[in-house]
């Protein structure tokens, strides 16, 4: 592909997201699209980005020694010695050239985008099973892994950068996906790595305190998420006839939906909830620690479901996946096979088997909120006494810590304070940040080390107690200092059943 074949797309469009500011006389082609120097290959372009701790036009030098062609930055870089195209924002850039480069794969499949701060992960793998079940080849991208039929690989964050996005979209075009669904977190939103992939339906899950360490409050951070939301309607981030799904059992949810029905008539809108105005709501929903039973009212019909999935906030999650469905033209009576078949998601309430009679879940609960409903919906349930192990990540969100150990001893019978992914910070002292919001004369142990933290909860558990062992989930590794070290709670919590059987 030519260098030219790229920009064309943009120079003639007059809402183009960058300014071309120059652009040399060289026209090479090109072999890849890159904003990494080190996965450059002969022939490859390199998209200089400024980034949070280094700027990319500081690596085109060795991205030309890797072999880059042509490159793209803010500013001349003439020691790298490239044909250079100057432009207003190569961040921007990077996003639609990389589109341009992949061929638009966005607009070859059905892209459904899940944001919110709790429940993305879930709300994928159950719209995943439903449209599965319709019989549709399918995808996910979410933070969890990246997977379709034949090909799955981990990740190292929630919503790829926007290249990599392109990439991954095109390669499950090309494999024959359809249907994709896509974790879509507040960082690709205000970063625009998901410029120029328009959604055919996009689904509010919830919002509470997260990424404040970015967005510095949580108004910042729900205006992020209601940009992404209300664009989807009005063409930015939406294709024509896109559908929004919102869970208005969420204030702000309730709030944007009144809004949007203002502006356009309430057309392509679901709403979802225990709001008895809601479009999409159970009626006599029944939990236990084997799953949820309710009927989901629909405009449609009624959908009787047994789910497997444990806990009050799954049900949300279910009645956002099913209004997804259902403005996917799935018929009610898939939905409900889809819902009614195992379903098990890594690292979300996901159970530990153990024969004594103890219920363990992992969850990756790791905000106040995400604890207050997995001990809320677990306290509903187990028959002895709740057990919850769990810490708090460092180089995050320190106002959070004090909050969760005030919930956890609120919700649990014993805490059980541990590390999580320290990062560069001190273990020590992100769990003195915890204290301060535990009560005095609550039961607790404090044990830094992870595993044998798991390991005393599981030990002074008996039959019918239940254990949450919450922050990391699907992570099968801990962050300590600069060190990726090898850990996984549900390994762990395996070993600790057969210690203590």
């Amino acid at each position: 592909m030519k260098v030219s074949d790229l920009f064309s797309p943009w120079e003639k469009n007059e809402n183009t997201p960058f300014i071309l500011k120059e652009k040399p006389p060289e026209n090479p082609d090109i072999r890849g699209i890159h904003y990494s120097s080190d996965k450059i290959q002969p022939g490859d372009l390199f998209v200089a980005v400024p980034g949070f701790t280094a700027d990319g036009h500081s690596f085109a030098r060795q991205a030309a020694k890797n072999g880059a062609a042509f490159l793209v930055a803010e500013r001349p870089v003439p020691e790298a010695g490239l044909p250079t195209a100057i432009v207003s924002d190569s961040r921007k850039a990077l996003a639609a050239l990389s589109a341009a480069f992949y061929g638009f794969p966005a607009e070859n499949l059905t892209l459904i985008g899940i944001t919110g701060t709790n429940g993305k992960s879930t709300t994928t793998h159950i719209i995943e099973q439903i449209l599965t079940h319709a019989g549709h080849a399918t995808g996910v991208m979410g933070t969890i892994d990246w997977h379709y039929p034949g090909h799955r690989e981990a990740v190292s964050t929630t919503t790829p950068e926007s290249r990599d996005l392109q990439a991954r979209l095109a390669a499950m075009r090309d494999a024959g996906v359809t249907h994709v669904i896509m974790e879509v977190s507040s960082h690709a939103i205000d970063l625009g790595r998901i410029d120029h992939s328009p959604f055919d339906v996009a689904v509010f899950t919830n919002l509470s305190q997260d990424h404040l360490d970015y967005h510095g409050n949580i108004e910042n951070y729900w205006n992020c998420k209601k940009t992404f939301l209300e664009s989807i309607l009005d063409g930015r981030y939406g294709k024509k006839d896109a559908s929004l799904i919102l869970n208005v059992d969420d204030p702000r949810g309730e709030k944007l939906l009144n809004q949007c029905i203002a502006s356009t008539g309430g057309n392509r809108l679901l709403s979802t909830g225990q709001h008895p105005d809601a479009l999409i709501r159970p009626g006599n929903p029944r939990f236990s620690l084997s799953g949820i039973r309710c009927t989901i009212s629909t405009p449609e019909e009624a959908i009787p479901v047994n789910c497997p999935l444990v806990g009050a906030f799954n049900l949300e999650n279910i009645l956002v996946a099913t209004a997804a469905a259902l403005a996917l033209k799935v018929r009610p009576e898939i939905i409900k096979k889809a819902l009614e078949s195992p379903l098990s998601v890594p690292g979300r309430l996901e159970p530990v088997s153990d024969p004594k009679g103890r219920f363990i879940f992992v969850d990756y609960a790791h905000t106040p909120d995400a604890l207050k409903k997995a001990l809320t919906a677990l306290k509903k349930s187990t028959p002895g006494r709740l057990i919850v192990v769990f810490g708090c990540g460092g180089d995050r969100d320190r106002t959070k810590r004090p909050l969760m150990a005030g919930i956890a001893a609120d919700n649990a019978d014993f805490c059980v304070i541990t590390s999580d992914n320290p990062r560069s910070e001190n273990p020590e002292a992100i769990i003195q940040d915890i204290i301060q919001g535990i009560p005095e004369g609550t039961p607790l142990l404090v044990e830094k080390d992870r595993e044998k933290a798991i390991l005393e909860a599981i030990a002074m558990a008996g039959p019918g107690d239940t254990i949450l062992i919450a922050g990391k989930g699907h992570e099968n590794y801990q962050i300590v200092g600069d060190k990726v070290l090898s850990f996984d709670d549900r390994t762990v919590a395996r070993k600790g059943v057969l210690f203590h059987a």
